[in-house]
């Protein structure tokens, strides 16, 4: 249950929002529009977005209009290994945060479908939080809507919370776009926001090899 004076802190997880909408619907997202949204007429305490950073030009227009929609930037260098993997991710970032400020707020608002999360959602409950998620419906968790007191279904009004993407932006990630797909190669929140159905491929057959047939084999007379 909402109310005038309920505190609430908001935390999203950009990565997984990102993923989430160019998946789906090959746009962008609307944080503005989100934070709103989760808001409402409740007293936001804090508001993070969780970034990932990888030292581009771009980055930086992108970071300024999320600190400028209300959102403090929670930054994370982009992680190389050895043999060129790069991963980037604030799953247990997110989840100390949420965890340190529990007792200052009376509802936690998780933006993302990360099924990672259902476990903390439960632990909000426990601590007498109320705990709302809110998603691209079809690319959320099952176990973490489960979890959760309430679900907002950010797809239910594309037209509010999606930027269309040009067609040069769709076929060339800049900035915080080309962070976080290369981050994504070895999470697993890629292989949440955009598994598809593969239908089954026939099996080949092997061509049969044509064997020259052998000569009848003569006996010869017994004596």
């Amino acid at each position: 249950m909402q109310y005038p004076a309920q505190r609430v802190g908001v935390f999203v997880d950009v990565q997984n929002m990102y993923y989430s909408a160019r998946a789906l619907f090959e746009q962008k997202v609307d944080f503005g529009e989100i934070l709103k949204e989760a808001v409402g007429d409740r007293q936001l305490v804090r508001a993070f977005a969780y970034v990932i950073r990888a030292d581009k030009d771009e980055e930086s227009s992108f970071f300024e209009a999320l600190q400028s929609r209300g959102y403090e930037l929670k930054e994370k260098s982009l992680l190389t290994f050895h043999g060129g993997n790069q991963k980037g991710d604030w799953d247990i970032g997110i989840a100390i945060d949420i965890i340190a400020l529990c007792d200052k707020l009376d509802a936690i608002v998780l933006v993302s479908g990360d099924g990672d999360f259902a476990p903390l959602m439960d632990y909000v409950k426990q601590r007498g939080c109320r705990a709302e998620v809110m998603a691209f419906g079809s690319s959320a968790s099952s176990q973490l809507r489960e979890a959760a007191d309430a679900v907002f279904d950010l797809s239910a009004e594309p037209k509010r919370f999606l930027i269309p993407r040009s067609k040069a932006q769709a076929n060339r990630p800049t900035g915080q776009a080309a962070s976080m797909s290369r981050a994504n190669s070895g999470s697993n929140l890629k292989k949440e926001v955009t598994a598809q159905r593969e239908e089954p491929q026939a099996a080949v057959k092997p061509a049969k090899s044509k064997r020259p047939t052998p000569p009848p084999i003569r006996r010869k007379n017994q004596r």
